[in-house]
């Protein structure tokens, strides 16, 4: 899907209008945090070592009461 320079003036109208020409650069910086944000969380993420859980004494995770 290739987007045109009208359909990218468009959308870009249709930000101004929607939140104002001084608020586009504060959620282009909070968006822009959370991408690297993200990023980072991936990278440190934990490797999986194809060790699985230890039983937690349920079955299926589901606690029916006893009775």
């Amino acid at each position: 899907m290739n987007f045109g320079l009208l359909e990218i003036l468009l959308v870009l109208l249709l930000l101004i209008v929607f939140f104002g020409a001084r608020r586009i650069p504060l959620l282009a910086r909070s968006l822009g945090e959370g991408i690297r944000n993200f990023r980072t969380a991936v990278k440190e993420r934990p490797r999986d070592t194809g060790r699985e859980l230890p039983d937690q004494g349920t079955q299926g995770g589901r606690d029916d009461g006893g009775g």
